[in-house]
């Protein structure tokens, strides 16, 4: 299979892996990072499954060497990170922190050192409490202050860093944020999620022409000049198909209109610079007020779209069920993770496609693509063969969407480490390097050895070409 699949995705097709600043940092109160919202949330007793934070997670802020090379040893191409907002500027809105810059400077240099490409993401959830607490994402004066943090980042990293991803999952963090409150700051408020949705958006878009500005050597760097390559600047969005349960009217209209509270509300709004009616008609009077200008700011062009699959939704309608009126089912026979979602690669394969005949999509990437499995270590090994089936089975999905036309250039595995999932703690285990949570050990699993294989396998046949 690593054969098949390395012809199938030859150079200059880049292969990553990907993490996030809280998931995997720790270090949350050293060298003038300030805290953020998911440190107050995973504080607050009944937030986290298991009672645990992220204070620590996978200690990565002290070994983020070993862990550097340890993408070396996988021999992949680049690496999916964030940065920490409140580890950059503390209070959200004021002073730059030196320090929390300097790691990231020493990353960034280390992962080139290595010949390793660095993706970085701006917002991967952290918003710095202080600013949660002057209104956050519900005060639209917070995507303001996230382009001046883009910016920074931008003009202190721009002339190393070529890929730039403003949100990851705006989705995700409005919705079982500030919806279904699994996630920080954990409210219920469907205004409130609708509200912090279109903010969340606006900052992208204020942010797209700030990260230009600041990174091509436009505006002043703070330190090592101007940039020498133009960035390329995306957000990550996740997206799944959303599938009736049967053929009946009822089950379609849901469908539909699930789709388009999960998928179209995002891509129509940056892709298209409009919301999708029937959403906007059907959350009715709970939709936030839209400035003119916002929607085109928020279409800002993009040179790369990053895409999270997971899995996809099989709905039913349920008369009683808030709009949209669709209830996930599960599927008999079907295979899951332990995250309860199920194994569909096909369905990797069918959003792509879709998206490829609905929109006009600039060069798209999958950003994270992994799923959680009961992983024992037994002699030292961790023989998770169903994740590595589960790669195997998504990259040829992946690879019949190219073969039907759609631009991906990239695939990055979700996740590089065991981390800190969530409000799941350390229950779930998403990472082809296994950690022992209490000695921070790392092991890597049989899933990174295949991993490994494939890339040798793809740069052996790019050197007999």
């Amino acid at each position: 299979m690593s054969e098949v699949l390395a012809v199938a995705f030859p150079p200059p097709f880049t292969f990553g892996v990907s993490t996030s600043a809280y998931q995997i940092e720790g270090a949350v109160d050293r060298d003038g990072r300030g805290p953020s919202i998911w440190d107050r949330f995973s504080h607050t007793p009944g937030k986290v499954r298991d009672g645990s934070n992220g204070d620590v997670a996978v200690g990565h802020y002290d070994r983020w060497q070993q862990d550097l090379d340890l993408l070396v040893q996988l021999g992949v191409d680049a690496y999916r990170f964030s940065i920490a907002w409140p580890r950059v500027v503390p209070d959200g809105a004021g002073a730059v922190n030196r320090a929390g810059l300097d790691f990231y400077e020493r990353l960034v240099d280390g992962l080139l050192a290595r010949g390793i490409e660095p993706y970085l993401t701006l917002y991967h959830w952290d918003l710095p409490l202080a600013l949660h607490d002057k209104g956050g994402w519900l005060a639209r004066d917070t995507a303001h202050h996230f382009a001046r943090y883009a910016e920074i980042v931008a003009r202190a990293l721009g002339d190393r860093v070529r890929h730039f991803a403003t949100l990851n999952e705006p989705r995700c963090a409005a919705m079982v944020g500030f919806l279904e409150g699994r996630h920080a700051p954990g409210e219920r408020s469907l205004p409130h999620a609708l509200t912090a949705a279109h903010h969340m958006l606006l900052a992208h878009g204020l942010a797209v022409p700030a990260i230009r500005a600041s990174a091509n050597g436009t505006a002043p760097a703070l330190r090592g000049g101007a940039s020498t390559r133009e960035p390329t600047v995306s957000v990550v969005l996740d997206v799944k198909p959303i599938v009736p349960a049967s053929d009946g009217e009822s089950d379609r209209r849901a469908a539909h209109a699930l789709d388009g509270v999960f998928n179209r509300l995002y891509l129509d709004a940056i892709l298209c610079g409009a919301y999708p009616e029937d959403v906007w008609e059907g959350f009715g009077s709970a939709v936030p007020a839209v400035a003119a200008g916002d929607l085109a700011t928020i279409a800002a062009p993009l040179d790369a779209l990053g895409l999270n699959y997971y899995t996809r939704a099989v709905v039913r309608h349920e008369p009683a069920a808030p709009y949209p009126g669709a209830v996930e089912v599960a599927v008999p026979g079907a295979t899951y993770t332990t995250m309860n979602t199920e194994v569909f690669p096909e369905g990797l394969r069918d959003i792509l496609v879709r998206l490829h005949a609905d929109y006009v999509l600039p060069p798209v990437y999958v950003a994270e693509n992994g799923a959680a499995f009961a992983d024992t270590v037994a002699g030292g090994r961790i023989a998770d063969s169903a994740r590595q089936a589960y790669f195997e089975r998504h990259l040829a999905a992946l690879s019949e969407a190219r073969s039907l036309g759609v631009a991906v250039n990239g695939y990055f595995v979700w996740s590089f480490l065991d981390n800190f999932e969530w409000g799941h703690g350390y229950l779930q285990r998403f990472g082809i390097v296994h950690v022992d949570f209490q000695t921070l050990e790392r092991t890597l699993k049989d899933s990174a050895h295949w991993l490994r294989a494939l890339l040798r396998a793809r740069r052996g046949l790019a050197g007999r070409s």
